[in-house]
């Protein structure tokens, strides 16, 4: 579960990127890094 959560963090801030920089989208581009940011925070929390 641990890795996933990890593989899915990670795609969405790479979607964040990409949506940031090419498309200008707005308020949605926000809210995938901030849950990106997210499922990285509970990882390192349940990893400990």
């Amino acid at each position: 579960m641990g890795n996933l959560l990890y593989i899915v963090a990670v795609i969405l801030i790479i979607a964040w990127a990409i949506g940031f920089f090419a498309f200008q989208v707005g308020w949605f581009i926000h809210l995938l890094i901030v849950i990106a940011i997210i499922a990285i925070v509970v990882k390192l929390i349940q990893g400990k």
